[in-house]
């Protein structure tokens, strides 16, 4: 590399630099303000308005002092995930001088934003079926309550802590990596209690073989698409560093923003919903009667679940053998923890699925469903459906296609009434997410756009970095699976590199990969050490 052209990126990078010391002034300070406070309000009355709604009985006001703490706090998750993760987005178009950078991270966390709305919700209780089941049928208990502050209190701690260094460290990891510390420490702290499990470990390989390949994919498939880019666009303007200070053609700078845009919304739809599945736990959890079942299904859907549930029954007697044992429950929650097949198995699941249908029965809708006993049934209909989940891919169940066609149906009529997300929720993840995005975002960003590479980004490396990221993300929440929006996109930058002959700051990369490394063992000792220490002023 000649000197002129080490100047020129020394120049453009300052030039960046520049962008991202400017100070906001105070109206960009009074905006936020008023969105956080907006935030908060909208999200205390649709709570109020729900418990009203409801009715829910409740002796004393500490539940909901539990309840405003633990909601605080996974809003925080959030929130300080807008801001880590925000960089990955905003780096390409703030060092191709596309866009100025207030204005890029304002972009970026209005499609966070959008992005959280329109999501599936499939990720959110993906990761939460991760958890020891009877954590889950008793989260409102005392170790419920310690689960959910510790997984979220290490997930911040770590996302705080890898912020402050700079490295762009992913919160889906520390998350994951939280769940698994908790179920672990669960099955530890419980040793010879034979009815408690550690973690399903078959759905922790699905969510770590996401998280595993999705950083080298992105670093292949940018490289390779760079590559492809030289080949077939020979337009020498999207191989150079841009000039310092000139925004790129109208084309190329379209090209950039609409990548941006399709990350931010990517990573909205995908990590908004980590906070989805955590805050349900929390408000079923310590408000049952109110959400524990999805009182806004339609009668329609409850008439066809009492079908449903009918032909379910039908298809599991047939594969019966013998009585079920008189606590059925505890059979099947012995399967869910073990995945062991034994011979009353499908007896005691026949007899749930009957005893779910005959509760059901009796109501028009979810909404007639009495306080006092509606956490029995949907901890009923929850544990029936992950008995079904594991009995679908058990290859000793001897289940034909057919069974195994109508048990899904049953499955998802299941899931409509437990696994939901309330607008609200929604709405209350995409603020914290979207604001989050508009603060804390400048170290990182100063990493990816200028530590990774020896040289400048070009508009071709930033373009097929986030195009890589925005189809991977894509993907992994139509499979309901969740991936790491920073290690997709800065392997996809570094890959851009090494295709280019750019070179890496081998300094850099040594750092994201041990913070790559690192995560999820970090996270699972901090939430496992917190889940004892609460566990011990909560007997």
């Amino acid at each position: 590399m000649s000197d002129a052209t080490t100047a020129d990126s020394a120049l453009s990078a300052s030039n960046s630099r520049l962008q991202l010391e400017k100070k906001n002034g105070p109206f960009a300070a009074l905006l936020f303000l008023v969105l956080l406070v907006a935030g908060l309000a909208f999200t205390t009355f649709s709570l109020v308005n729900d418990i009203d709604t409801a009715s829910t009985p409740q002796s004393s006001w500490l539940p909901y002092g539990l309840l405003g703490l633990a909601m605080l706090i996974a809003l925080g998750f959030e929130f300080v995930n807008g801001f880590h993760d925000t960089a990955n987005a905003v780096a390409t178009v703030i060092y191709t001088n596309t866009l100025p950078a207030t204005f890029a991270v304002v972009w970026s966390g209005f499609f966070n934003f959008l992005g959280v709305l329109l999501s599936s919700g499939a990720v959110a209780f993906g990761i939460i079926s991760l958890l020891p089941v009877e954590l889950i049928l008793h989260v409102g208990s005392n170790a419920g309550f310690a689960m959910v502050f510790a997984l979220l209190l290490a997930s911040i701690i770590w996302n705080l802590g890898t912020w402050a260094l700079g490295l762009p460290a992913s919160s889906s990891h520390t998350l994951i990596g939280s769940i698994i510390g908790v179920g672990i420490a669960n099955q530890l702290m419980a040793a010879g209690n034979t009815h408690t499990s550690g973690v399903d470990w078959g759905q922790a390989l699905n969510v770590g073989k996401s998280l595993l390949l999705s950083p080298i994919i992105g670093f292949i498939c940018a490289a390779l698409l760079l590559v492809v880019l030289k080949a077939l666009v020979k337009v020498p303007a999207l191989y150079k560093e841009p000039k310092p200070g000139k925004a790129p053609p109208w084309w190329i700078r379209g090209l950039l923003v609409l990548t941006c845009t399709g990350v931010s919304f990517a990573h909205g739809s995908n990590d908004g919903q980590k906070g989805m599945g955590l805050i349900m736990l929390i408000l079923i959890g310590i408000l049952p009667t109110t959400y524990a079942l999805n009182r806004a299904m339609p009668e329609k859907d409850v008439l066809t679940f009492q079908a449903v549930s009918q032909q379910a029954s039908h298809t599991l007697a047939r594969y019966a053998t013998g009585n079920a044992p008189a606590d059925f429950r505890a059979e099947v929650e012995k399967y869910v923890q073990s995945h062991q097949l034994q011979p009353q198995t499908m007896a005691a699941v026949t007899t749930l699925s009957d005893t779910v249908s005959e509760q059901i029965g009796h109501y028009d809708n979810l909404q007639q469903v009495p306080h006092a006993v509606i956490q029995n049934v949907r901890n009923d209909m929850y544990l029936n459906s992950e008995a079904l989940r594991i009995l679908l891919k058990d290859e000793h169940s001897g289940l034909n296609d057919t069974d195994k066609a109508v048990l899904g149906n049953y499955r998802k009529s299941l899931d409509g009434a437990t696994k939901f997300i309330p607008n609200w929720v929604k709405i209350a993840v995409a603020i914290a997410l979207g604001l989050g995005t508009l603060v804390g975002w400048k170290r990182i960003v100063v990493t990816v756009g200028e530590k990774i590479g020896k040289t400048h980004l070009t508009y071709a490396q930033g373009a097929s970095a986030e195009l890589v990221a925005m189809a991977t993300i894509g993907a992994a929440d139509a499979y309901g699976l969740p991936v790491s929006t920073t290690h997709v996109l800065s392997s996809g930058i570094a890959g851009t590199m090494a295709a280019n002959k750019s070179g890496l700051q081998m300094s850099t990369v040594r750092n994201l990969v041990m913070a790559w490394v690192l995560t999820l063992p970090a996270a699972m000792l901090l939430s496992g050490t917190l889940y004892w220490v609460f566990s011990q002023f909560t007997h």
